[in-house]
């Protein structure tokens, strides 16, 4: 569990120095997670990499709030630190936050590298504010750390700001959404989102995506698939996931090429003018 589970618990949990106490949306049941237990349950888990335990704050926030929320994500940062028991095969990120205010900012991330953590998350992003905001903050934020480390940014997964992160010097994210437009029957392409429901596609015998590799476009139809989401087969769902997926990874190895070759904005220009995105200068 980290900062954006506590977020999105919402009236169900209360925060203190010592942790989270939340309830169970499923049964009211009471639970408590502190740093300590959280690096016990990663720890047990055998997480390739752990996250500290820190608080994403909602935006908008208050300043004095968001600074009091951040003060305490680095003191938890370092109780995390302390608690962790496998240092040599799991690696812990120190998660930066502090809203939308660039001196809270500042402060989180020159904070945590004075921790010294193998690896840095950026948090508190995308939690409803403009694109344009979350862009310049982020921008603002990863001149602060360490350049040999890996950056990561929490809760994106949209093709533009994936494209859009790189640009700012992140190395990865995580985001459910390829998986959660997938069982609502939405399929990410070359060209733009393709809502498969749709009647359109009922006699398309095209694949989802001509320019795909994955199992799903090499063996199914978007009228079969269709047919499998209108019926509730979870077949449909899964072959969707599968496509979403592979999307996303292939978006990235050639963000990576385009990298290779110092033509990153060219690419995403022309990436954007081909999904449907407003383009940019």
């Amino acid at each position: 569990m980290d900062g954006f589970q506590v977020f999105s618990l919402g009236d169900l949990r209360r925060i203190t120095e010592e942790g989270v106490e939340f309830k169970s949306h499923l049964d009211g049941s009471k639970h408590f997670l502190s740093p300590e237990n959280v690096m016990e349950i990663q720890n047990d888990l055998g997480s390739d990499i752990m996250m500290a335990f820190d608080e994403c704050v909602q935006y908008p926030a208050e300043y004095d709030y968001t600074k009091k929320s951040m003060e305490r994500t680095t003191r938890w940062a370092v109780r995390c630190k302390e608690a962790h028991k496998n240092i040599e095969k799991q690696g812990l990120f120190g998660i930066v936050q502090g809203g939308m205010y660039k001196d809270l900012r500042e402060k989180s991330a020159k904070d945590l590298v004075e921790i010294n953590f193998p690896g840095y998350a950026v948090g508190g992003l995308s939690v409803g504010e403009p694109k344009e905001l979350m862009c310049d903050i982020l921008q603002f934020t990863t001149q602060f750390l360490p350049e040999d480390k890996p950056r990561y940014l929490m809760g994106v997964g949209t093709p533009d700001y994936l494209i859009e992160a790189a640009l700012r010097g992140i190395d990865m994210c995580d985001c459910v959404l390829p998986t959660r437009i997938a069982r609502n029957g939405t399929a990410l392409t070359s060209h733009g989102k393709v809502v498969i429901r749709n009647a359109t596609y009922e006699k398309d015998w095209n694949k989802l995506d001509e320019e795909c590799d994955c199992y799903t476009c090499k063996n199914y139809t978007r009228a079969y698939i269709r047919h499998l989401v209108k019926t509730n087969e979870i077949l449909g769902i899964r072959l969707l996931s599968i496509h979403n997926l592979r999307f996303l990874v292939r978006l990235m190895e050639q963000v990576r090429e385009a990298i290779e070759n110092d033509n990153l904005f060219k690419f995403r220009n022309e990436f954007y003018k081909k999904y449907g995105y407003e383009t940019k200068d």
